[in-house]
């Protein structure tokens, strides 16, 4: 079979224009992931009819899902996850899913949505990759303000894929059997993570990747791929979903590589590279050319739009009230709405959510 790169191109040609032309006009703070799906929609079938999702744009979109949430997984502050930030940010997780569940239960009541429980994980998520490099611009991240944001948001990526995995993984038969399912993946993903750590500081094979880290070889970044493929396999072998493997594949390189600073500081960036200059970007135009812009003009659809916005600031907003002793009214304010930054889960989540069944595309 002939494999045309037509589609593939128009996709990347996208992804290069959407924050270009945002960088063209400094004013518009604008997300460029909410341009790159928008002008999917454009350029898709929906409108304009340019492209459709063929092969090369469906392998370069599931890598991108892949590599979103490995970037996501490393983003994982550990030492910030212990004790009164991790008890006020766990507290508030707890909040914030109840909230999600009450939301999901009453919008399955009302028949606004099909699945309650996947819209109430979906609303508790929020993007881990998006608040870390707003608390970093603003010079937050070391505040105790920052910290207890990151804590917060790394508790609520965690448990919103796991809680995810274990009721949504399409080929589990039983939520019991996917619990069996997910202890094997861990207890296989933590030896791993033990046998990398130990073999790392073998004296020859840490030479070796000193040696070969900044030639052509970028060693440490084959080796970063060769653990997020290879723990994105097992998790899809063992019948859970890809995101689950690729972001714990992330937590387990932060875990395990914590001389980072030391002898490889330019690690994060070269993935950072690699991840959001070539494959996330067709991910997010790949996502908004398979969206069902029709679905969309319907009335009762459009009606659901601010019901979702406002569901989303109550979930993740309303439960920083929890930290207003610990840092005002204005820092509480800013935290919620950090909080409630969750599109890149969103988007990802949401494509599982269609593939299963459990919403509809106009959702």
């Amino acid at each position: 079979m002939e494999i045309e790169f037509t589609n593939l191109l128009i996709v990347v040609a996208v992804g290069f224009s959407a924050p270009f032309l945002l960088g063209l006009a400094p004013g518009l703070r604008l997300p460029a992931v909410v341009l790159e799906i928008v002008a999917g929609i454009v350029v898709g079938p929906a409108v304009l009819g340019w492209v459709e999702i063929d092969e090369p744009v469906r392998v370069l979109s599931i890598l991108g899902l892949a590599v979103l949430l490995f970037l996501a997984g490393l983003e994982i502050e550990y030492e910030k996850l212990r004790g009164r930030v991790a008890r006020l940010a766990g507290g508030g997780f707890i909040l914030s899913f109840a909230i999600a569940i009450a939301i999901g239960l009453l919008l399955k009541a009302t028949d606004t949505v099909g699945d309650g429980l996947f819209v109430a994980i979906v609303l508790s998520a929020t993007s881990l990759g998006v608040v870390i490099p707003v608390l970093k611009d603003s010079g937050n991240i070391e505040t105790g303000f920052g910290q207890l944001v990151v804590a917060a948001a790394s508790i609520a990526d965690f448990a919103t894929i796991i809680l995810l995995t274990l009721f949504f993984s399409g080929e589990a038969s039983s939520t019991t059997s996917t619990l069996l399912l997910l202890g094997s993946f861990f207890v296989l993903a933590a030896l791993l993570g033990l046998a990398i750590a130990e073999v790392e500081h073998l004296g020859r094979v840490r030479d070796a990747l000193l040696r070969l880290q900044d030639t052509t070889a970028q060693i440490r970044i084959r080796g970063a791929f060769v653990l997020m493929v290879g723990l994105t396999a097992l998790a899809t072998n063992l019948g859970l979903e890809l995101i689950l493997g690729s972001f714990l594949a992330g937590g387990v390189l932060k875990l395990v590589d914590r001389d980072t600073m030391m002898t490889h500081p330019q690690l994060r960036e070269k993935l950072e590279a690699v991840g959001f200059g070539v494959f996330i970007p067709v991910f997010f135009v790949a996502t908004g050319v398979a969206y069902d812009l029709d679905a969309l003009g319907e009335p009762s659809t459009l009606v659901q739009v601010p019901i979702f916005l406002a569901a989303m600031v109550a979930v993740r907003g309303l439960p920083a009230l929890l930290y207003r002793g610990e840092l005002g009214d204005r820092k509480t304010l800013v935290a919620a709405l950090l909080q409630a930054t969750s599109l890149p889960f969103i988007v990802a989540a949401t494509a599982i959510g269609i593939e299963l069944g459990a919403i509809e595309p106009g959702t």
